[in-house]
């Protein structure tokens, strides 16, 4: 049987900003239907990474493909089936909930966006703040806001950054439940860049780690347990940043 396609695929992406190089040609593929972490430092060329699988930020060189789509030609065939979810991007602040959903679901073309917010209100529990301003809402309604926004068109793949970041741990687990769910429900693909190591032991099937914009390891997190001698993605993650540890990079 043939292999199924990856479902985002980069060859070779580079980001050179100025002198700077944030992603020094890294080259992976994430397989449909998976979970993968992206881990490493500030700096480690994560955020850029997301940026330009979204199409948010042009590579300087290199390809990428989502779900068999060469961004750098057709983005807008993938564009409809993607979305992106990150805490440090804020909506209009003065509409409300509901307004900004309307907004996101009329933009990816979803067919009755009334009924998909109704659905997405008793799924994420907007219901009590579903009619007040964006701008007056708690890191926690936010988060959850945020998130409902990122399923509204039913996403094949979604990219989240850092997207349980300065939530209380009962908020944070809730939010990593819902995403368990929607992968399980979808079959979606999810590429996640975090800092939290519990959250990528949790959700991640592979771990992809960066440095200076460079791939130094690549695995499942057992294996990479395993790789290092070490009992936690922390630990493993203290190695790299402290040591430089590398295995094969960019392989």
């Amino acid at each position: 049987m043939k292999p199924a396609p990856a479902a985002i695929s980069a060859r070779q992406l580079t980001k050179r900003f100025g002198a700077v190089t944030a992603v020094d040609g890294v080259s992976f593929d994430v397989a449909a239907g998976s979970v993968t972490g992206l881990l490493g430092g500030n700096g480690a060329g994560k955020t850029t990474t997301i940026g330009m699988i979204m199409g948010l930020v042009a590579p300087t060189a290199g390809a990428i493909a989502v779900l068999g789509v060469d961004m750098a030609r057709d983005r807008y065939r993938a564009l409809e089936r993607m979305n992106f979810e990150s805490p440090y991007v804020d909506m209009p602040h003065r509409l409300t909930v509901r307004q900004n959903l309307r907004v996101f679901g009329q933009l990816y073309g979803v067919p009755d966006v009334r009924a998909r917010i109704a659905e997405l209100a008793d799924a994420l529990a907007l219901h009590e703040f579903l009619d007040r301003a964006a701008g007056k809402l708690s890191a926690g309604q936010k988060t959850r806001v945020a998130l409902a926004k990122a399923l509204i068109n039913e996403p094949d793949v979604l990219l989240l950054d850092e997207p349980t970041a300065s939530l209380d741990p009962d908020t944070a687990d809730w939010i990593r439940g819902r995403l368990e769910d929607y992968r399980r429900a979808r079959g979606a693909t999810i590429l996640l860049a975090s800092h939290n190591m519990g959250e990528v032991e949790r959700l991640c099937d592979r771990v992809i780690m960066l440095k200076n914009g460079r791939i130094v390891d690549d695995g499942a997190p057992e294996a990479l347990l395993d790789r290092y001698g070490r009992t936690t993605l922390e630990q493993v993650f203290l190695d790299v940043a402290r040591t430089g540890k590398a295995l094969e990079p960019n392989r």
